[in-house]
């Protein structure tokens, strides 16, 4: 399998693999303030500043430098600037993405700038104001599940005053919080009948029993927790600087980074789920401090992706069968 993360703060979408050296293969490509992002590992949907980008895979077989998979922009839906963060893909191919500007779940319209699916029943009416940081969303058996939120605020920017333990996740089908006292939660992922997710604001990784409405850690990790997947018994898990604005100040992660004697990292850090123990990282050091998504890429060595700006868009044609 390969990886692919986003980073918003840079703009970049990242593709990790392999090359036949050994050696890591680090492609990269520029969407504006791309954030959610989904793939099976031959699509994928990729959110950015005001559109939503669905990538294909136009490789039949490996080529001659060594990729076995060219991801081309085939469609882009302008949605407008929706402050998009998660991102997941449900009923057979539909994407539906959390409209944190609007406090909702979306998707895609061929003649407006989104459909909503869904808000939380705390939310009295759809308004361009970030009123509770809907941000993520899981699914389970093909359709939404679950989704995370900074607080159950109805006014503009109200989440901001929530940001220690006013956090929650929802049953979606249920309309209903099943977990509370949260502090920024993200990335609720369902994954062998259970609930992953981040309490980002502590820097806890964990599960949650929805029927009890418990927290379960299993690691803690030194930095602000955005993004997640899985492979076989490991999570994979983004890590990132918290900025030094309103947001990030004040939180618990300030106290137990201290108390550990720790600097918070950006990395991608692989927790084994047996143990809680972190047996890999990728450190990403430089001019990206921030990461937002991670996706896996099963079967796929190395892959690429054409950029919307370079000379290889006009070149690479591909004919249906």
């Amino acid at each position: 399998m390969s990886l692919a993360f986003t980073t918003y703060q840079a703009g970049k979408l990242f593709l990790i693999g392999l090359q036949s050296d050994q050696r890591l293969s680090v492609f990269e490509r520029s969407f504006a303030r791309c954030m959610g992002m989904w793939s099976d590992g031959h699509t994928i949907w990729l959110s950015s500043l005001y559109q939503l980008w669905r990538l294909e895979n136009v490789l039949s077989a490996p080529s001659a430098d060594g990729f076995d998979r060219i991801f081309v922009p085939q469609t882009a839906y302008t949605t407008a600037d929706l402050d998009i963060h998660d991102l997941q893909v449900v009923d057979k191919g539909r994407p539906a993405f959390v409209n944190t500007l609007f406090s909702c779940i979306a998707t895609t319209s061929e003649t407006k700038s989104f459909r909503p699916l869904w808000k939380p029943s705390f939310i009295s009416r759809l308004a361009a104001e970030d009123r509770c940081h809907l941000n993520g969303l899981a699914t389970r058996n093909g359709q939404m599940a679950y989704a995370t939120a900074a607080s159950e605020s109805d006014v503009a920017d109200g989440w901001r005053d929530w940001r220690q333990d006013g956090g929650v996740v929802i049953d979606i089908s249920a309309d209903s919080i099943v977990g509370r006292g949260f502090s920024m939660p993200h990335s609720p992922r369902w994954y062998r009948d259970r609930l992953y997710l981040h309490d980002s604001g502590t820097g806890r990784f964990g599960t949650l029993d929805p029927h009890s409405g418990t927290f379960t850690e299993i690691a803690f990790c030194p930095g602000y927790l955005r993004g997640l997947t899985f492979a076989g018994d490991f999570a994979i898990i983004g890590l990132s600087q918290p900025r030094e604005s309103r947001t990030f100040s004040g939180l618990a992660l300030d106290d137990e980074l201290r108390k550990r004697k720790a600097q918070p990292i950006c990395a991608l850090m692989v927790i084994d789920l047996r143990s809680g123990s972190a047996v890999h990282w990728l450190r990403i050091e430089g001019i990206v401090t921030e990461l937002y998504d991670i996706g896996t890429l099963p079967g796929v060595r190395r892959p690429q992706a054409v950029g919307l700006k370079s000379d290889e868009i006009r070149r690479i044609i591909t004919i249906e069968d």
